[in-house]
C-alpha cells in the first residue's frame, strides 16, 4: 500500500522534477565539463574554442547539456540518438557484450567510440565535429551515471519510486539531481566541493588514454548494483544520501578527469601525435 501510495506521489510530482532521462541533470553535466576544461592542454582547448565558436556560450560547461536537448530543437536527432545515453548492462553482472548490449552500436559505449573518432578527424567538416564534441561531452557524463549503465527491466531506476523529504520521485531521477540539489549548493561550491585533477600523463610527460568506455560503464554498473543503493524501503532519508552521495562526486570527479584525457588525445595538434 505504501509503495501505492508513494508511486501516485511520483506521478504528481514528476511534473515539478527534473526529466529522469537526464543524466546528471545540468548541474552534473556541468561539473564534468568544468572539471576537465580546467585541464585541457593548450592544443585541445585551441581546437575547442574553433569548433564552439558561434555557439550562444562558447564552452564545454556551455554545451554539456544540449543533447538534452535535441528531443525540442531537433527532434530527428534526438531520436535517432535516444538510445546512445545509456547501456544496460546490469542484468548481466555489469559484463558488456557488444553483440547482446549495443545492438547496431546504439548504446552510449559505442556512441562515445564513434563520435570521439569524428572528432579526433580533422579531414571532417567543422560542423559535424562541432557536433561530435558536444556528444562527447555530454555522453562522457552521461556513462558515469550509474543508472545509465544499470538494468534495463526498470529503466535504469525510471521505475523504482521512492520518497525523499516528503516529496515522491524514482530511484534514476534522484541520483540524477535529486541527492545533488539536497545539498543545496552553488555550482561554484560543487566545483570546490568536488575538486578536480590533472590528467594522468606518461613518463614523457604525454597525457595518458583513458580506459576504454566499456571499463567506465562496467565500473558505473557495479555502483548502480551494489548492496543499499536500491533501498529496501521506499521511503529513503539523510542516510541513504550520507552513504551514496560521495559515489555521486566520484563519478563526477572520474567524468571530468576521463573527458580532459579524452578530449587532449582526440584534439591533439598533428605534431603532438
Amino acid at each position: 500500500m505504501l509503495r501505492r501510495i508513494l508511486f501516485c506521489g511520483g506521478l504528481l510530482a514528476a511534473f515539478a522534477l527534473p526529466s529522469p532521462a537526464h543524466a546528471w541533470g545540468k548541474l552534473g553535466h556541468r561539473l564534468v565539463a568544468q572539471i576537465a576544461e580546467r585541464d585541457l592542454t593548450p592544443s585541445a582547448r585551441a581546437e575547442v574554442d574553433r569548433l564552439l565558436a558561434g555557439e550562444a556560450d562558447p564552452t564545454l560547461p556551455g554545451i554539456a547539456s544540449w543533447a538534452d536537448e535535441l528531443r525540442e530543437q531537433d527532434p530527428d536527432l534526438g531520436k535517432r540518438s535516444a538510445k546512445w545515453h545509456y547501456v544496460n548492462i546490469a542484468e548481466s553482472n555489469c559484463r558488456y557484450t557488444p553483440r547482446r548490449d549495443c545492438p547496431n552500436g546504439d548504446c552510449v559505449i559505442e556512441a562515445l567510440r564513434t563520435q570521439t573518432a569524428i572528432l579526433a578527424d580533422r579531414t571532417r567538416p567543422r560542423a559535424e565535429r562541432a557536433q561530435a564534441l558536444k556528444f562527447v561531452v555530454h555522453f562522457t557524463g552521461d556513462v558515469h551515471q550509474p543508472m545509465h549503465a544499470g538494468y534495463g527491466h526498470d529503466l535504469g531506476g525510471n521505475h523504482e519510486q521512492i520518497n525523499f523529504d516528503g516529496r515522491g520521485t524514482n530511484l534514476h531521477a534522484f541520483w540524477d539531481s535529486g541527492m545533488l540539489n539536497s545539498q543545496r549548493l552553488s555550482g561554484d561550491a560543487w566545483l570546490a566541493r568536488i575538486g578536480a585533477r590533472a590528467p594522468s600523463r606518461d613518463a614523457a610527460g604525454r597525457v595518458r588514454l583513458p580506459p576504454p568506455a566499456a571499463q567506465w560503464a562496467q565500473a558505473s554498473c557495479r555502483i548502480a548494483i551494489a548492496p543499499g543503493v536500491y533501498p529496501q524501503s521506499a521511503r529513503v532519508g539523510p542516510d541513504y544520501v550520507a552513504t551514496q552521495l560521495p559515489r555521486i562526486e566520484q563519478q563526477l570527479r572520474d567524468g571530468g578527469a576521463r573527458l580532459a584525457a579524452l578530449l587532449n588525445t582526440a584534439l591533439a595538434a598533428p605534431a603532438e601525435r
